[in-house]
């Protein structure tokens, strides 16, 4: 007798729908499986790079890439968090995937200056050209 299929419920935010076929975006999918496997390999079912995901809640609770997917389990999960710090809830590495860094031309001096209130890193630079801002953001990741 052929054991029946479990089922999960997946769903991807954000960018990672990008990674989704059309009809697959934005949408609470189904997945069917014999035997239980470890959350990465799900998320990875779908064509979405483990690499690109920075939180994953199974049924509610933070779970890393090597929590199991049991039947009627309900997986979250989530890109790259730009404004919110997810830290303390994060289970797939030690720490965010990245810090946001911003670089700014003449025109957004009052922007700067509002970042670094919040505490951002704002690099501000009111001389320099559009070539030299591009190398600054590409060379420093901002």
């Amino acid at each position: 007798m052929e054991p029946l299929p479990a089922q999960a419920s997946v769903r991807f935010y954000g960018e990672l729908n990008d990674h989704l076929a059309p009809d697959q975006q934005y949408l609470t999918l189904e997945k069917s499986f014999i035997v239980a496997g470890a959350v990465k390999d799900l998320i990875e079912s779908f064509g979405v790079p483990h690499t690109e995901v920075e939180l994953i809640l199974i049924n509610g609770e933070s779970a890393g890439f090597s929590e199991l997917v049991q039947n009627g389990d309900r997986v979250a999960v989530y890109p790259v968090f730009e404004s919110l710090d997810v830290s303390p809830e994060l289970r797939v590495r030690p720490g965010p995937l990245r810090e946001p860094k911003f670089v700014l031309d003449v025109n957004l001096g009052r922007l700067a200056g509002y970042l670094r209130m919040l505490g951002f890193d704002a690099q501000y630079r009111n001389r320099a050209s559009d070539p030299e801002l591009v190398e600054t953001s590409v060379t420093e990741h901002r």
